[in-house]
């Protein structure tokens, strides 16, 4: 926009005081020197920011988001300019270090450059050497790696085919090599995805293995931007908010929330890069027929499906435990079709809803065994899903869920609350 605004302001002073017309080439060199990211580009960088968007770098150049054009990458980091060009850029996940917590890092050469709402902090540039000890130079890539997503929070530096695991809190690092990787020149982490771009592709790997599953690679112009004749052919379209019905919800022991409905699930505590509906089998692949009902305890998830219960360690990645799936009779003491099913946190009993019932199982037990049952409000029949929170228990059904101060208010308290309709903020529908 402020070339636009640069070429239409000397276009005018020229037409109207005949000034030097030796001006109007340089301004028409300039703009079609931008480069095409549409063309096929090989990035330098890829991270996200503070607000979740998209930043793309090439050479001298930026591009904000899915579309649009380049632009300077000193327009909006002044500081880079005389530096070269970015060699890698993540946005660092440490919550034990507000300081650093969600600051944009730059590498160039060997100087590490640091930004925050897109200006230069105090006492940077730094040596790559003082900033992240043992870790090479002259990098090809970096991300950050959330505890969760990795053993533990850290940072992955990339230098040909070898991986840095930087860990944030020992800063201590161990090599990993990954041959079967592509050479990444700049790499992205995002919605708990790792994609390292490499050409005008990119491969989608396992941050901890470097495991590459599915087909690979794939053009970056069908995913990550929109162009003229390029897409990945999805009719996916986002759903108006009246429209959403939840199979089921839940928050896990690291605060992660994921609702899942018929074969995809989303992750919304990361609402603020984006939603995106993905797979349920691209991280829990033994479930290939939906869920009816899944809840979260000691850092395990439990999935139900017709008369099944799968139980996946949490961790790096999602591990289904030997020996599953069992029976929800075996499992839970219980049967028949289940609707929902919620833990409330710090607490140990399972709150199960089958059509106007709710059912508690006391965890602690062997075996488990329903430990009591209470009638539901009629208006609460065919319940969707219902997620235990700080603000109390809410319950779907279909676009609305009611919410609950606490169970025990739902499966005793004989006075109907009003429903709410489920908004754009909570599930990235469109209102």
């Amino acid at each position: 926009m402020k070339l636009l605004t640069r070429t239409l302001t000397l276009c005018l002073a020229l037409a109207l005081t005949n000034a030097a017309p030796s001006l109007l080439p340089e301004v028409a060199a300039e703009v079609a020197a931008l480069p095409d990211r549409c063309a096929g580009i090989e990035f330098d960088a890829i991270t996200l920011d503070e607000q979740g968007k998209f930043l793309f770098f090439k050479d001298n150049h930026l591009w904000k988001g899915f579309h649009g054009p380049a632009q300077p990458s000193n327009e909006s980091f002044k500081e880079l300019h005389g530096l070269g060009h970015v060699d890698a850029a993540f946005r660092m996940h440490s919550a034990e270090n507000p300081d650093d917590h969600d600051h944009i890092y730059f590498l160039v050469d060997e100087k590490v450059v640091r930004f925050y709402n897109q200006s230069l902090e105090d006492g940077y540039p730094k040596e790559m050497t003082e900033e992240f000890p043992g870790v090479p130079t002259h990098l090809d890539a970096a991300v950050e790696c959330p505890k969760g997503e990795c053993m533990t929070d850290s940072v992955l530096f990339f230098k040909g085919h070898d991986v840095h695991v930087y860990d944030i809190a020992t800063k201590t690092v161990k090599t990993k090599t990954w041959s079967h990787l592509p050479q990444c020149t700049s790499v992205l982490h995002w919605a708990e995805h790792y994609y390292c771009f490499h050409g005008h592709n990119f491969t989608r790997f396992h941050p901890v293995s470097g495991e590459v599953s599915g087909n690979y690679p794939k053009d970056a112009r069908n995913y990550f931007m929109k162009c003229p004749n390029f897409g990945h052919g999805s009719d996916y379209k986002v759903p108006k908010c009246s429209e959403v019905k939840l199979d089921a919800i839940t928050t896990d022991d690291t605060g992660k929330t994921y609702f899942f409905a018929g074969s995809t699930y989303m992750r919304l505590d990361t609402i603020r890069d984006g939603l995106h509906g993905f797979p349920i089998t691209r991280s829990w692949k033994e479930l290939s027929n939906g869920v009816d009902a899944v809840f979260s305890y000691n850092d395990r998830i439990y999935f139900m499906k017709d008369d099944n219960v799968f139980i996946y360690k949490g961790g790096a990645h999602y591990t289904l435990v030997e020996g599953y799936p069992k029976s929800l009779k075996d499992e839970l003491g219980i049967d028949g079709h289940v609707d929902a099913a919620f833990v409330c946190a710090n607490e140990h009993t399972v709150h199960i809803i089958q059509g106007g019932t709710m059912r508690d199982v006391d965890l602690t037990a062997t075996p488990r065994t329903i430990t009591r049952e209470a009638p539901l409000p009629s208006a609460l029949s065919d319940i969707d899903a219902a997620l235990c929170g700080q603000d109390g228990v809410k319950v779907f059904k279909g676009s609305q869920f009611y919410l609950y101060g606490s169970p025990m208010i739902l499966a005793t308290g004989r006075i109907i609350v009003a429903p709410q309709s489920i908004t754009s903020a909570m599930m990235g529908c469109q209102d």
